[in-house]
C-alpha cells in the first residue's frame, strides 16, 4: 500500500519505520537458515567461510559435499527411510484427518469441541512426551507378544499421529464455506454416500485436503524425537543421520543435506501459499 499524499510527518515515520522492523525481523527470522547454503559449497572441511569464499574465488567453492550424500551408503539409505516413511504416513494421515473433519463438519455432532481437542492433541502434548508414549504403547500394543518399535510399521504409525492434527485443522478451515445442500442435492439424485464423497465432497475441499497432506508430510520428514525412540539403525531417517553426523563425524554433508531440505520445505510450502489462492478464489474471497 502507497503511503497517501496526505500523510503528515508522525505517519510517514511509522510508514518507513513498520518497513525498517519488518525487514529486521525477516532478517532475524532467515539469515541463520540462509548461512548453510553458500556453506554447503565450501571447499575445505571447514563449517566457516574460507578466505577464498569471502572472496568468491572460484577454488573456494565445490560440489564435493552434494557428491558425498550420492556417494554415501548412509546418506542414501537414510533419504530413502525419510521418503518412504513420509509418503505412507502421509497417506494414512491424510485419509484419518479428512475423515475426521468431515465428521466434525457436522453440526449435530455431539461433544464436537472435545473431540476436536483429542484430535489436535499430538501438536499441543510436548513432543517429547508423545514419543515417550509412542514407545511405551507400540513396545507391546494391547499387550500382544509382537512390538512395533524399531519396525517401519509403527514410525509410520507414529508419523501418522503427528500429521494427522494439521490434515484435520486444514480441512476443517476448508468446510466452514461449504454448502451443504450439496449432499441434499446429490442424495436427491440417487447417488450413494461413497459417490456424493468423491464427486461432489472431494473436488470442492481438495486444495485443503492436499495441504493438510503437505503439512503432515514436511512433519513427518523433519521429525527427529520419535525416531530417537522409534526407530532402530535400519529405520533411520535423514534428521537422525544428521545428528549421528554432529555427534559422531562433523561433516559439512550436513550443510548439503540441510541444503536439500530448505529447499524441499521452501517447495511444500509455495505448492500450499497457492493452493490456499486456489481455495480462497474457489470461494469467492478476495483482497
Amino acid at each position: 500500500m502507497a503511503l497517501p499524499v496526505y500523510a503528515g510527518p508522525l505517519e510517514r515515520t511509522w510508514y518507513y519505520a513498520y518497513r525498517v522492523i519488518c525487514a529486521a525481523v525477516f532478517f532475524f527470522l532467515i539469515a541463520p537458515i540462509v548461512v548453510i547454503i553458500p556453506l554447503s559449497f565450501n571447499a575445505e572441511p571447514y563449517f566457516t567461510f574460507t578466505p577464498e569464499m569471502l572472496r568468491f574465488e572460484a577454488a573456494g567453492y565445490s560440489l564435493r559435499w552434494y557428491e558425498d550424500i550420492i556417494n554415501n551408503e548412509q546418506w542414501l539409505h537414510s533419504m530413502k527411510n525419510s521418503f518412504i516413511i513420509g509418503i505412507l504416513s502421509t497417506v494414512v494421515a491424510t485419509t484419518l484427518g479428512t475423515l475426521a473433519a468431515i465428521g466434525l463438519s457436522r453440526s449435530e455432532l455431539p461433544a464436537k469441541s472435545f473431540i476436536m481437542g483429542v484430535m489436535i492433541s499430538p501438536m499441543i502434548v510436548p513432543l517429547i512426551i508423545s514419543a515417550a508414549a509412542m514407545f511405551l504403547f507400540y513396545s507391546a500394543p494391547f499387550g500382544m507378544p509382537f512390538a512395533l518399535t524399531q519396525t517401519y510399521t509403527g514410525l509410520i504409525l507414529a508419523h501418522a499421529a503427528l500429521g494427522t492434527p494439521f490434515v484435520v485443522i486444514t480441512v476443517t478451515a476448508t468446510l466452514v464455506g461449504f454448502d451443504r445442500s450439496l449432499i441434499r442435492a446429490s442424495a436427491t439424485l440417487g447417488a450413494d454416500p461413497v459417490t456424493t464423497f468423491f464427486k461432489v465432497i472431494m473436488p470442492l475441499i481438495l486444495p485443503g485436503v492436499i495441504s493438510g497432506a503437505l503439512f503432515a508430510f514436511i512433519t513427518s520428514f523433519d521429525e527427529v524425537v520419535v525416531v530417537f525412540f522409534m526407530a532402530g539403525f535400519e529405520q533411520r531417517t535423514i534428521p537422525r543421520q544428521m545428528w549421528a553426523g554432529i555427534r559422531e563425524q562433523i561433516s559439512p554433508t550436513i550443510l548439503a543435506v540441510a541444503t536439500l531440505l530448505v529447499c524441499i520445505s521452501i517447495a511444500l510450502l509455495a505448492t500450499i501459499e497457492l493452493l490456499r489462492r486456489r481455495n480462497e478464489r474457489m470461494r469467492g474471497v478476495t483482497y
